[in-house]
Order: C-alpha cells, then sequence, then structure tokens
C-alpha cells in the first residue's frame, strides 16, 4: 500500500528541530524591549489605579477600588497583556462597569518561566482561576462572580464555568471560539494539517509568543495584517481614533510565551478534538461540557471575525445548559487595529454594546437576590 504522504508522519519528529526558537525567543525579547521604549518616549496606554489581590506561579489578580457592588471578574486570552480591558479611560471596560457600580477583578496571566512549563489546561481552565475566585471570596465574602471572557480567555471562563457552576453568577463570552475543528475559521486549515502538538514543543520549555503570532499572521493574514493598515487609513483624520489604534498597537507588541504543557493540551483537546463541544473534556476529574453550563449566558459575536465566527461560537450558546441566554452581534470600530479586540476598546461598543452587557448583567444579580430573599427562613 503507497504511503499517504499527505499527513507527512516521516517529517514530525523533525518539526521542533526545524522551527528556530531562537529566533522566536529573540523576537519576543525585542517586540517587549521596543513596547518599553514605547512607553518611556510616548505613553500610549493609560490604566486605571489598581492592586494585586491574589498572585501564585502563572496568574495575579487585579482589583480596582469601587464601592461595594455586583462582583465581576475579567478573563483575557493568556497571550497578550491584561490591561486590554483597561486601555484607554474613553474604552476601557474595567472603567465602564466602575461607572456602573460593580467591583471589578482583572485576571493577569504571568509570563511562564521554566517553572511554569507544565502549566496545562487544567491550570488554566480550573486551578489558577478558582484560586482567583477564592482571593476574591477572601476580600468580598462573595462566592460567586459574575465571569467575563474575551477569546481565548473566554473559552478558559467557559471550561470553568462548565466545571464549576456553583461559582459562577452569570457569563459572559465576547468574541470567545468555542466550537473547534472544522467550524474554527481561519484557523482550522492549519489545525488540520498541522503535526501533534507535542512534536511542535519537543525541544522548548515554553511556546514563544512571537511564534503564536507567525501562527496567526499565517491563518488570518487579513485579521492580523490587512486590517491593521486598513484601520490606521481611516483613522488619519481622527485624532481619538488614531489614540486608540496606537494603543492597541502598542499592546500588540505584548506577546506573552504559552507553557509548553498548556499549548499541547490545548491544540490537541480543543483545537483539534473539540473535545469541550463533545462533552469528553476531562480536566481535574470533572466533565466538562456545553450542558454544564448552567448559569445565564450572554454571547457577544462578531459574523465578520475569523478568530471567533459564529460558527465557532452559536452551537455553543445553543447546547448550553442555561436556562437563560442573550445573544449580542458586534459591527465592528474604527481605531481598533485588530477587529477581533474591538468590542474592548472600540467606541461604538463602549456606546451601544456594554451599557446592553451591563444592564443584562445587573439584572441577574437582581434576579438572584430576589431567588435568595425568598428561600425559606429568610
Amino acid at each position: 500500500m503507497a504511503e499517504d504522504l499527505s499527513t507527512s508522519r516521516w517529517q514530525e519528529p523533525l518539526i521542533a528541530q526545524t522551527i528556530n526558537w531562537p529566533f522566536y525567543e529573540s523576537l519576543d525579547a525585542v517586540r517587549q524591549a521596543l513596547g518599553a521604549w514605547l512607553d518611556a518616549a510616548h505613553p500610549s496606554r493609560r490604566e486605571s489605579p489598581h492592586r494585586i489581590v491574589h498572585a501564585e506561579p502563572g496568574v495575579s489578580l487585579r482589583a480596582y477600588e469601587a464601592a461595594t457592588g455586583p462582583v465581576v471578574m475579567l478573563v483575557p486570552a493568556p497571550i497578550k497583556g491584561a490591561y486590554i480591558w483597561d486601555l484607554l479611560p474613553q474604552v476601557s471596560v474595567v472603567n465602564h462597569l466602575l461607572r456602573r457600580g460593580f467591583r471589578v477583578y482583572l485576571v493577569d496571566w504571568s509570563r511562564p518561566t521554566a517553572r511554569e512549563q507544565a502549566l496545562g489546561l487544567a491550570d488554566y481552565g480550573d486551578r489558577l482561576l478558582a484560586g482567583c475566585v477564592d482571593g476574591i471570596e477572601r476580600e468580598t465574602g462573595e462566592h460567586r462572580v459574575l465571569l467575563a471572557g474575551h477569546s481565548l480567555g473566554g473559552t478558559l471562563a467557559a471550561v470553568f464555568a462548565a466545571i464549576h457552576p456553583e461559582r459562577v453568577l452569570a457569563l459572559a463570552l465576547l468574541g470567545s471560539p468555542i466550537n473547534f475543528g472544522s467550524d474554527f475559521g481561519a484557523f482550522a486549515p492549519i489545525v488540520a494539517l498541522s503535526p501533534p502538538a507535542e512534536r511542535v514543543t519537543a525541544v522548548r520549555e515554553n511556546v514563544p509568543g512571537s511564534f503564536l503570532n507567525s501562527v496567526s499572521l499565517m491563518a488570518s493574514p487579513a485579521t492580523f495584517a490587512w486590517s491593521r493598515a486598513k484601520d490606521w487609513l481611516e483613522c488619519l483624520a481622527d485624532r481619538d481614533a488614531m489614540e486608540s489604534h496606537l494603543a492597541v498597537e502598542r499592546w500588540a507588541l505584548d506577546e506573552k510565551a504559552l507553557p509548553g504543557q498548556f499549548f499541547v493540551e490545548t491544540w490537541e483537546q480543543l483545537f483539534r478534538a473539540n473535545r469541550f463541544m463533545a462533552g469528553t473534556l476531562i480536566v481535574n476529574g470533572m466533565r466538562a461540557a456545553p450542558a454544564s453550563v448552567t448559569s445565564p449566558l450572554v454571547c457577544v459575536v462578531d459574523a465578520r471575525c475569523e478568530i471567533a465566527p459564529p460558527q465557532a461560537v452559536l452551537p455553543f450558546y445553543a447546547a448550553a445548559g442555561s436556562r437563560e441566554k442573550r445573544l449580542l452581534w458586534y459591527e465592528g470600530d474604527r481605531g481598533v487595529s485588530l477587529q477581533h479586540v474591538g468590542v474592548l476598546v472600540g467606541k461604538t461598543a463602549h456606546v451601544g454594546l456594554w451599557p446592553q452587557i451591563a444592564d443584562w448583567l445587573l439584572a441577574r444579580v437582581g434576579e438572584a437576590n430576589a431567588r435568595a430573599r425568598a428561600r425559606p427562613g429568610n
């Protein structure tokens, strides 16, 4: 029988050796140094004051000063800086929620060192998030939180909500792909044709952020190159839009490596095998499935997005066990550089979309409080 060369199995052991890992690591260092120089020469971001209320290897948790109110925990994607949620005062999700009376906490994934190379999906999707929720409970007394995640951060938040429904009062997913496999937008061909992820990381402890950026660029040059240039041109006559565009470009330099184990498990179990949607994902001995997500659910979808296209979100939305759901659509912005983060930093998103999200979250808190008062003995 003739060998099927399309699988390139004879090449797989060479994958890790042929990737120029030192180049990507050096590129990470260059990009971070350029970002630091830009910050010193002309600061392009203005973050809100915060303090660290919980920290352990792999993560820290930011707290923003506010009066007592509903507790919301924000989960960013682990491959970039968390401050995309708080980039500029006029387009800051943190500020928006603070103004609406929320107590805001922001997960900040750490840059992994050699000691964190073994952190995996069970750490990012369960243990580290649970530690953050525990830190919030120690400070506020609240056992449940409103949980909001963006991109891969939303995917991790959904996994956490599936295995710990008792800790999640409501779940908001913003441009977060859940249904992978052949429906994973621009990344589907790369996932389908790539060798097993453990071969890619065979000789490295962590996967450099610039390598991940290169994979993203190869998957969707329209998203990660052409649309950024187009956005810059559209901002030339709009000073405010150009300010936010440049701030996002600065943020894009903050690539973070991923622990090798987390990369392998995410690529194989989520991206390739689609185990979460299939209901076969096991995290720390617990099964994670869409039907296990029972907290109220709101999903924000961008019909034009190649990173989290509708087909990567809507099947999960339909399959989730939540009795109360809401679907919102985002139509894009000028001045966001990468449209995938527009839901966090876009002007029209803050004018039209975030008031709806905040209203929805506050309504869920009100309903939960009403149910608690109606219980016997209260």
